[in-house]
């Protein structure tokens, strides 16, 4: 090449940089993780609440820098809370997109499924919402974590609860499989030891409904045959919402017996029923948007509703509650690497809108309080709020490490 066209091409290249500017920053790969909830048919209301915490969980940490400097990309999955649906999402999310962590899980028949194939896989899952006790008893591992009230906990507040009452004899509604029979399990247990005198109807007096049932008068009409005095109602979701309305339409409310319902205050069941929800029901929930008034609850609340034009439900709260669990643990470990964020995850004490949470490290269950309260119409709100709320600290309600069955590996 002669002279004068090195000099041309220089040129070229010189007029060509000034035009162009300097080569842009490669902006960070993004951090993909995994989200898993029911998102169609009759439960879907709790997969979209949860898309709308991860969603604003998402925003906040991205504005704030990311997660270790890396933006947070979301992926969404529907699990249709079946177990071999779900276990494929899971797959594909690992394999090929790549995600440091899944969360999310409704339903406790998926849970038992997912939990012991998570080893093999060798990613964190952060269970927010099914209540199983094996999840984080007999198939408790090392990738498997819950940020939410275990029904164990739950119940337990429960029993409290109805050891206060005058009711003397009890029976129940609940789903057909695993979590309404645990329940029922769970709470003679505990209900008898706070108070040996009182009594439980035999099989043949009690409720279990498969969950497409949409018709429940013959189960209504079985319990109030039985004449309790006491009803542990562990319907959720649409199954709840129809039991409710119908119940209501036949006069169940209208009976001398208590009724406590373990989820009833799940707030998409509330914005569902609206004033078709009776005043003066115990109902539970896994966090409660009014429990409490600290800064960080508030804000999240008052951010979700501004957002959303709803309040948040304990599903909302629970895909926001993990996203900020991963983050916190990523930085505590400085370092995106899965096995160093399954150990910083044990043991972590975090603050979040339902209060102070610590996973405990035996077990990987959250240390964290139930929420309980009666149903009470406010015209401040569009829905049934809990007036009064009873709070049950976490050593209240929470079963020792040795009475979970969980042998950590």
């Amino acid at each position: 090449m002669k002279g004068w066209q090195r000099m041309w091409l220089l040129t070229v290249w010189v007029v060509l940089g000034l035009a162009l500017g300097p080569a842009a920053p490669q902006a960070a790969d993004p951090l993909k993780v995994g989200f898993v909830y029911i998102m169609s048919g009759p439960f879907a209301t709790y997969g979209q609440f949860a898309k709308q915490g991860a969603e604003m969980a998402v925003d906040e940490i991205n504005a704030a820098g990311g997660i270790m400097g890396r933006p947070v990309q979301a992926i969404f999955e529907d699990s249709t809370g079946k177990p071999d649906v779900a276990v494929r999402v899971i797959r594909k999310l690992v394999y090929q997109d790549g995600v440091i962590s899944v969360i999310g899980l409704d339903s406790s028949a998926v849970a038992n499924t997912v939990v012991p194939l998570m080893p093999e896989m060798q990613t964190p899952l952060i269970v927010t919402h099914a209540a199983t006790p094996d999840v984080t008893g007999s198939l408790c591992n090392k990738y498997t974590f819950r940020i939410s009230v275990s029904l164990n906990q739950n119940v337990k507040a429960a029993a409290l609860v109805a050891s206060a009452s005058k009711a003397k004899t009890w029976t129940t509604v609940g789903p057909d499989y695993a979590f309404g029979h645990e329940s029922w399990e769970y709470f003679q247990k505990y209900l008898k030891a706070l108070r040996p005198d009182v009594t439980f109807m035999p099989q043949d007096q009690t409720a279990f409904a498969p969950t497409k049932t949409t018709d429940f008068s013959a189960y209504i009409t079985k319990i109030m045959n039985a004449k309790p005095e006491g009803v542990l109602i562990s319907l959720w979701g649409g199954n709840l919402i129809d039991f409710v309305r119908q119940a209501s339409e036949m006069g169940f409310f209208k009976g001398d017996w208590e009724v406590l319902m373990t989820l009833g205050a799940a707030t998409e069941v509330l914005y569902a029923l609206g004033d078709k929800m009776p005043e003066g029901l115990w109902v539970g929930t896994r966090y409660w948007f009014l429990a409490n008034d600290s800064p960080i609850n508030v804000a999240f609340r008052d951010n979700y509703k501004k957002r959303y034009g709803q309040f948040p439900s304990y599903n909302a709260h629970g895909a926001y509650a993990a996203l900020y669990a991963l983050k916190a643990a990523a930085e505590k470990a400085k370092t995106l690497d899965k096995e160093a964020i399954i150990k910083a995850l044990e043991g972590l004490t975090l603050e979040l809108p339902v209060g102070t949470v610590t996973l405990r490290p035996e077990d990987h269950q959250a240390w964290t309080n139930a929420t309980w309260g009666k149903t009470a119409s406010d015209p401040n709100y569009p829905i049934r709020i809990l007036k009064p709320i009873k709070i049950f600290p976490a050593e209240a309600v929470t079963p020792p490490v040795e009475e979970t069955g969980c042998r950590m590996k």
